[in-house]
């Protein structure tokens, strides 16, 4: 199930330490120019070993764009996109035990012990690059939208502790939408929640999803409530501004000592994860948001485009 949308279709493939990763996009309109120096800005915000505060593995994260392109414009055709992986360390990690708060454990069993374990493989935070150049794309095709996401607090010196100590912390990304149209949306099963949600929970480390007030509205009478400017009601868009959050956990990949098992035989073990791993996931985590909020925003104005209901003039 590496495939998201109904008319703008997303499949991501690779794993961390493989050859490459990518994604292939069916749905793009023909005869669209991207803007490349847009799309390489996009995946730097990403790209680790930028700062102090993410992992020193250096990707360029460069984008080889294989199909779907001819003299700059879109086919029609799908679009696939290739990166490759650079800079390596496979050596860091030991096959047969499980690294608390990973997949480890979940996917040797899953897989019958097939999944590949490097890095965590297909379930590593590496597979949002292509998620981050999918959205890109789907940004210049949102014209008059804006998206704009950020960390709620300044974790600076929270990660900067928690490095030192070997230690790891987590975070808040808020994100606004503002410029939709109403009307995107499908009651129950298509609402707009539903749709985004299902990308936003595709992020590794995303663990909580809340939109407009969320919880803060079980709290309140409905007199109270109803003054509030919802950007969804009824699963479908408002006309105001979409807001919404998402609680992204603690990076689970540490250098304490840790009690773990053995995959094989299940006994118990200790662990010290090796390898270069961010401190903390969100700052990097801020455009992924930003781009799984266009892949989805996009494949709903297409949607309500086909059918007159909102969408593209």
């Amino acid at each position: 199930m590496n495939i998201y949308g109904e008319r703008f279709k997303i499949s991501i493939f690779g794993e961390s330490h493989g050859p490459a990763i990518g994604v292939v996009i069916d749905g793009l309109p023909p005869g669209f120019a991207p803007d490349m120096a847009k799309v390489k800005a996009e995946m730097a915000r990403r790209a680790p070993g930028k700062h102090a505060l993410s992992t020193p593995r250096a990707e360029a994260d460069s984008v080889e764009i294989v199909s779907g392109l001819l003299a700059g414009k879109t086919t029609g055709a799908p679009l696939c996109g290739l990166i490759r992986n650079q800079d390596v360390r496979s050596g860091d990690y030991e096959e047969r035990k499980n690294r608390p708060g990973h997949a480890d454990y979940a996917a040797y069993v899953k897989y019958k012990g097939f999944s590949d374990h490097r890095g965590g493989g297909h379930f590593s935070g590496r597979l949002t690059a292509p998620l981050v150049f999918a959205g890109a794309l789907a940004r210049q095709l949102l014209p008059g939208i804006e998206i704009a996401a950020r960390s709620r607090d300044d974790l600076t010196q929270a990660i900067l502790a928690a490095k030192a100590d070997g230690d790891s912390v987590g975070g808040i990304i808020d994100c606004v939408v503002a410029g939709l149209p109403a009307g995107l949306g499908e009651p129950f099963f298509g609402s707009v929640e539903s749709r985004l949600s299902a990308l936003l929970f595709s992020i590794p480390a995303i663990k909580a999803v809340e939109f407009d007030d969320g919880f803060t509205l079980a709290g309140l009478r409905g007199s109270a409530s109803n003054r509030t400017e919802f950007g969804i009601l009824g699963g479908i868009t408002t006309g105001k501004p979409l807001r919404f959050c998402v609680a992204v956990k603690p990076t689970p990949s540490i250098a304490l000592e840790q009690d773990t098992f053995d995959l094989v035989t299940g006994q118990p073990a200790k662990i010290t994860v090796e390898g270069r791993h961010d401190p903390c996931i969100v700052p990097r985590a801020v455009p992924v948001v930003e781009a799984a909020a266009a892949i989805g925003l996009f494949d709903l104005c297409l949607s309500a485009h086909e059918y007159g209901t909102g969408g593209f003039s």
